[in-house]
């Protein structure tokens, strides 16, 4: 098991296809400020949620000069169909083989009706100009949430 990230560790690199046939690659964005956040799967209620909240802030992210990137274990072409179904214009990356999830610590035993499993950890990281872990969330609760994380892109 790798350490917990904190704030203010560099944030680790990753490369991980798009929805549309992309590539979200954390490097391309140097310089800039980005909000990853990590969510289980696709098309559940706290995830499209969670999706929509953020696509709803979007303008003011890019205004902001804030790149925000969703990521799952689900599939490029499952990402196309959430996208689609809910009307996301935000990025969505694919990571099955949990490489990023797992560099950043969100692949977690979790607990549901007392049976245990694991899966992704809600959590979100805004990642400074600097390439720097500027903020944390962990556990996210998505009411508010994405507002939240609009505020605090404020700073860095």
């Amino acid at each position: 098991m790798t350490k917990e990230l904190a704030e203010g560790d560099a944030a680790p690199d990753f490369e991980l296809p798009t929805d549309g046939g992309g590539m979200a690659h954390l490097d391309a964005f140097k310089g800039k400020p980005v909000v990853i956040y990590f969510y289980p799967k696709d098309d559940t209620s706290g995830c499209t949620a969670e999706a929509i909240a953020f696509n709803g802030l979007r303008s003011k992210f890019a205004a902001a000069g804030v790149t925000v990137i969703g990521v799952s274990p689900d599939s490029a072409a499952s990402h196309d169909k959430f996208k689609q179904k809910h009307d996301l214009k935000i990025a969505l990356a694919a990571d099955p083989e949990r490489s990023a999830i797992e560099a950043y610590g969100v692949w977690k035993e979790k607990s549901m009706y007392g049976r245990k499993y694991f899966g992704v950890e809600r959590t979100t990281f805004v990642i400074g100009r600097d390439g720097r872990i500027a903020k944390i969330w962990r556990k996210v609760k998505v009411p508010g949430h994405a507002e939240e994380v609009l505020a605090a892109t404020k700073a860095v």
